[in-house]
C-alpha cells in the first residue's frame, strides 16, 4: 500500500512539470538570443536586408523589428509569452507584408502566445497565428 501511495505521489509531482506532454519554455532558454522570422501561418517571410527579428534581453526584455522597431517587457507564464506594454515606432514600409507584420507581432505579444523552443526553432502560437523563428546570432 505504501508503494502505491509513493508511486501516485511521484506521478502527480512529475505531471506538474509537464504540460500537454511538453516541458514549458523558461526565460533562461530565451534570454540572450536573437531569432529571425521565417514563416507566418505557413507563408514564408523574405529576410531582406534587415530580416524581421525578435530578441530576448535581460529579465526577458523583448525587442525586435518587423517594419518598425518594437520593445517591451516580456512575461512568461505556463509556456505563454506576453508583452502587454509593447512600444513601437510608427513608420510606413514600402513592403506591405512588413506593414502587416507590425500588427501581427503587436497582437500576438499583447494577447499572449504559447511558446515552443526546439533545437534552433522558436514557435509562437495563438488561436489564429503561428510565427516560426530560426535562432540567429546572440542578441
Amino acid at each position: 500500500m505504501k508503494r502505491v501511495i509513493v508511486l501516485t505521489g511521484l506521478c502527480v509531482l512529475l505531471a506538474g512539470c509537464v504540460r500537454d506532454g511538453k516541458v514549458s519554455v523558461t526565460s533562461e532558454q530565451l534570454i540572450g538570443h536573437r531569432f529571425v522570422l521565417e514563416n507566418v501561418n505557413g507563408k514564408a517571410i523574405a529576410p531582406g536586408e534587415n530580416p524581421p527579428e525578435l530578441r530576448f534581453g535581460e529579465k526577458l526584455a523583448i525587442s525586435g523589428s518587423m517594419c518598425n522597431r518594437f520593445s517591451g517587457q516580456g512575461k512568461l507564464s505556463s509556456g505563454e509569452l506576453t508583452a502587454k506594454a509593447l512600444v513601437m515606432t510608427r513608420m510606413a514600409c514600402a513592403d506591405p507584408q512588413r506593414n502587416e507584420l507590425d500588427s501581427v507581432i503587436g497582437t500576438v505579444l499583447k494577447d499572449g502566445a504559447q511558446v515552443d523552443l526546439t533545437d534552433s526553432q522558436l514557435t509562437l502560437t495563438t488561436a489564429d497565428k503561428t510565427l516560426i523563428y530560426k535562432l540567429a546570432d546572440a542578441g
